[in-house]
């Protein structure tokens, strides 16, 4: 990290009710003294009184800030579930801001995922092609550039940047997608059999409330602006929360803990903006197909 780091882009942290995870997030964020933070909170669900007292831990963790800093709330008395919460959270968020570095309550980042962010939130953010900035890459080790990052379909969002200009496209109702699936357009995004199945089956199911998410509804969005994704050359961000009460990560896999990194300073821009197909391919295969095969690997880490 260069020594004269200064963190200006707000940060975005969502929380519900695990003290913990949220403290050991907090601290890192703590140790770049964001000058501008926007805390997102869930509320205790009806069905499961014991949450009052886990949710107001939780959201006491947040409020230890001692450093100079505007803190902005948006605490929900009532449980609005995943997919709510983090929506309404992010129209929230960018009706203040105009970017935002956002991170949930069990995203551990490394400390230069910060500043990799804020560079790349600034370096593209006139250019309408990229959607995401994102600290994640589930390369497993496989170097995909000479460059500090490359371009992506796939919006990985545990640890990501956006701005204001793309999240405004977001559609949670997935307005569009009754055409999309309809006219056959995800062959034209995917050009693949297996591929179109897994994400038809994703967004259908979203789309008909079955999957209480919003991360789809996003991918979507991107796609439907063909919009792309900054993935670093290493991981700088690692999700913590597998196994300890989350909502969906609820089974351990090969994505659990995954090492973080740093990234190198100062960044080693790409002279160009295409997307890596053979980088999404194994990301596709290791990541979202439903093969037998492929269910095995995510979970034991084997032939990756």
């Amino acid at each position: 990290m260069p020594t004269d780091f200064q963190l200006h882009t707000p940060i975005a942290f969502f929380i519900y009710r695990r003290p913990d995870l949220t403290a050991r997030v907090f601290e890192a964020i703590r140790q770049v003294r964001p000058s501008q933070l926007l805390i997102i909170a869930d509320g205790p669900h009806p069905a499961r009184p014991q949450e009052a007292q886990s949710c107001e831990t939780t959201r006491e963790v947040v409020r230890s800030i001692d450093w100079d800093c505007q803190v902005y709330t948006d605490f929900s008395p009532v449980n609005l579930g995943l997919a709510k919460r983090i929506s309404s959270g992010l129209d929230w968020v960018f009706s203040q801001v105009d970017q935002a570095i956002i991170l949930e309550d069990d995203c551990l980042p490394d400390p230069s995922f910060f500043l990799f962010c804020q560079a790349l939130l600034n370096h593209y953010a006139n250019d309408q092609r990229i959607m995401t900035i994102s600290g994640d890459n589930y390369q497993f080790g496989r170097c995909r550039t000479t460059y500090s990052y490359y371009f992506s379909r796939y919006n990985h969002c545990w640890g990501w940047a956006t701005w204001q200009r793309a999240w405004q496209h977001f559609d949670f109702d997935m307005s569009q997608w009754p055409t999309v699936r309809d006219q056959g357009w995800l062959w034209d995004i995917l050009q693949d059999r297996a591929a179109v199945k897994v994400w038809e089956t994703a967004f259908q199911r979203t789309f008909e409330g079955i999957y209480d998410t919003w991360d789809y509804r996003w991918t979507l969005a991107c796609w439907l602006r063909s919009g792309l994704t900054v993935l670093p050359q290493v991981n700088l961000v690692s999700n913590i929360g597998f196994g300890t009460a989350g909502t969906h990560l609820v089974r351990r896999n090969i994505f659990a803990d995954l090492a973080s990194g740093a990234v190198t300073f100062p960044l080693k821009h790409p002279p160009y903006v295409i997307r890596d197909a053979r980088a999404d391919r194994y990301t596709q295969n290791v990541l979202f197909s439903m093969a037998p095969i492929n269910r095995i690997r995510r979970k034991f880490g084997i032939g990756l």
